[in-house]
């Protein structure tokens, strides 16, 4: 893992390249659709049909209908017309039909295959999307799966979920616009051919509109750039709150913090409603000054074209159809200046979802693993073992001890003496590279950490019960415990009897973070969970802390047959749940204090002594731990 600082975690989520467009994280990102390049190409063929018929349905009212079967105008013959006009009258005298009703038939026909054709391909461009999307959502989650403990500790959950849910719907507008924005593209050399054709003054007169609008775009895209982007920074600090206060809710409650945290969300969402309001101020004045443009080279082309008809310099279907197509020579520039207010958004969250990719924050891995027997003898040293977490003050200070193989080792100290930091050393959660933990005689840092989890089991204090059935929460989804396996272990720390109470038994859904479970039964799920993996090294981090003394009473029988003959560590407040443990290790301001059994503790009279006498003697005895405390840590 490189070294990380708060400058680092703070640029996670303010410091992107605030490029307005980034080719090379455009084509990464049309990487995830190289799977489907082949519906890909399909629908670029059905919109490049699609805008062929676009072009085809002005001709049939111009060039067949005005021309040739209205106003008959031979001066006009020069003009292509894509043989519509011997269409119609082939077609007219093969079924019988007078040639009007075969053009009115043949612009219907070119509507229909204008909408089909458009349809199928917004489908295929659509299916292509939503799936390059959800493989880069796939790997986005396994991205952040593989991010270390330290990554959770410095950035915000909210943001993280704003980048895998916000961030990823945004890039669809992006992936299906440059598909639309080829089907407006084909229209407008097409309709530029024919536009030269029929009258090159006209022509240069409404081109003089093309410019004015891409100065427009130009303009649009420097204004918005920076507004696209607070509104994703304002959206990511939304969501963020949001988390923060729902997980919460309890302790704002107690608090009564509603009213203050009503208000910092309100401030939080009007900064929002004035971002996405200036956006759509923009935006609206965009949209207003393109029409515009299109409405006054619509003019131009009546007021001079139709002097032309007049002086019969062009004929009146060549007019009529010029007006036509001057939609299709602007809306282009439209098309493209709406799709980078579209690039801009996705812009902003491209980079984002990249930067959570290429985070090289990660936890590290050896390049040759140590290959661990089936089963382990349990034996766990700590050798002068020193740790502080990122930008803290060192927690552990030369930690040194040794675990024999099928000995229970209890950890007790004051609260940020270090106890849970050991485990989470051990267990890899955390890189460190001052000082070695060994199990069995081999480094814990040259074992694959899949490898060494699996052989652990953890009850910590605050786990986490995930959606789904009581069944799902204790086997994991782990195809390797089966249903029996998941009861044994339910009945081995006494769970069974509250999950056969429940309704559906094993197979009631659970409430989301279990709350349709009391603390206790939570409590004991988290027992049967570990069990049911059949850990090689049993690790209680203060397990039974949350339990009342009657549930705690139900689970010290299956604690003791659980750890009998495995390696085990108790982490426990509560002295009357470690008395029982072959040794106690006593930590104190993340230096080892004392070690030995309980009597030998209680005789040398120190600080775990100090501890025995606060809970099972009386409240007058915190000024001798205090003294002891003081004593302990040395001059």
């Amino acid at each position: 893992m490189s070294a990380k600082t708060a400058a680092d975690y703070a640029a996670f989520d303010a410091e992107l390249t605030h490029q307005a467009l980034n080719f090379r994280l455009l084509m990464r990102l049309l990487g995830w659709l190289r799977p489907y390049r082949i519906t890909v190409f399909v629908s670029l063929v059905l919109v490049v049909a699609a805008s062929a018929t676009v072009v085809l349905t002005p001709v049939v009212t111009g060039r067949v209908v005005i021309d040739t079967l209205l106003v008959p105008n031979p001066a006009s013959s020069d003009l292509p017309d894509y043989g519509l006009i011997d269409f119609t009258y082939g077609t007219a005298e093969a079924v019988g039909l007078s040639p009007l009703m075969v053009a009115g038939l043949l612009f219907f026909g070119l509507v229909l295959a204008n909408g089909v054709l458009m349809l199928a391909h917004r489908l295929t461009l659509v299916s292509s999307a939503l799936k390059a999307l959800r493989d880069l959502r796939l790997d986005l989650f396994a991205s952040l799966e593989r991010k270390p403990a330290s990554f959770y500790d410095h950035v915000a959950i909210g943001r993280v979920m704003t980048r895998a849910t916000n961030d990823v719907e945004n890039l669809f507008s992006l992936i299906t616009g440059f598909g639309m924005i080829a089907g407006e593209f084909v229209p407008f050399l097409l309709a530029l051919f024919l536009l030269l054709h029929i009258s090159g003054e006209l022509t240069g007169a409404v081109l003089l509109a093309v410019p004015l609008a891409a100065v427009a775009t130009y303009w649009f895209r420097r204004v918005m750039r920076d507004i696209f982007r607070r509104i994703r920074n304002s959206v990511s600090a939304l969501n963020q709150f949001m988390q923060e206060n729902l997980v919460g809710m309890e302790v704002v409650q107690l608090s009564g913090r509603q009213e203050l945290n009503r208000g910092q969300y309100g401030e939080l969402n009007r900064d929002n409603r004035r971002q996405e309001f200036r956006a759509i101020g923009f935006e609206v004045t965009y949209d207003a000054f393109n029409h515009s443009l299109i409405g006054i080279a619509t003019a131009v082309v009546v007021w001079y074209g139709g002097g032309q008809v007049v002086q019969e310099e062009i004929s009146l279907g060549s007019m009529v159809l010029f007006t036509q197509l001057i939609n299709m020579l602007v809306m282009p520039v439209v098309a493209l200046g709406q799709q980078f207010n579209t690039l801009f958004r996705s812009m902003a969250s491209g980079e984002r979802i990249f930067q959570a990719l290429d985070w090289d924050e990660s936890q590290k891995e050896p390049e040759r693993p140590v290959a661990m027997p089936d089963r382990l003898r349990g034996e766990v040293e700590f050798r002068d073992v020193r740790f502080r977490y990122a930008m803290g003050d060192p927690v552990l200070h030369g930690v040194s001890f040794t675990i024999r193989p099928g000995e229970k080792l209890a950890v007790v100290g004051p609260t940020g003496s270090g106890k849970s930091t050991l485990i989470r050393l051990l267990a890899r959660f955390y890189d460190f590279d001052d000082g070695m933990v060994f199990l069995d005689g081999v480094d814990v840092n040259q074992i694959a950490s899949s490898d060494l989890r699996r052989r652990l089991g953890i009850v910590l204090q605050d786990f986490h019960i995930f959606s789904g059935t009581v069944l799902d929460n204790i086997t994991m989804n782990d195809p390797a415990i089966s249903r029996e396996q998941a009861i044994d272990a339910a009945q081995m720390v006494n769970a069974d009897g509250f999950i056969r109470d429940l309704r559906e038994g094993y197979d009631t859904r659970l409430a989301e973070r279990g709350q349709n479970l009391s603390q206790g039964q939570r409590q004991l799920l988290a027992f049967a969970r570990v069990l049911a993996r059949k850990p090689q090294i049993l690790v209680l981090d203060e397990a039974t802390a949350s339990i009342d003394t009657a549930t705690e009473l139900l689970i010290q029988d299956a604690i003791h047959s659980l750890t009998e003959g495995r390696t085990s560590i108790v982490i426990a407040h509560r002295l009357q749940t470690i008395q029982e443990c072959d040794r106690i290790l006593v930590l104190h301001h993340g230096r080892v204090a004392e070690l030995g059994t309980h009597e030998e503790l209680i005789a040398r009279r120190g600080i775990y002594y100090t501890l025995h006498e606060l809970q099972f003697q009386d409240a007058g005895s915190v000024s001798d731990f205090a003294a002891s405390a003081a004593k302990s840590d040395g001059p």
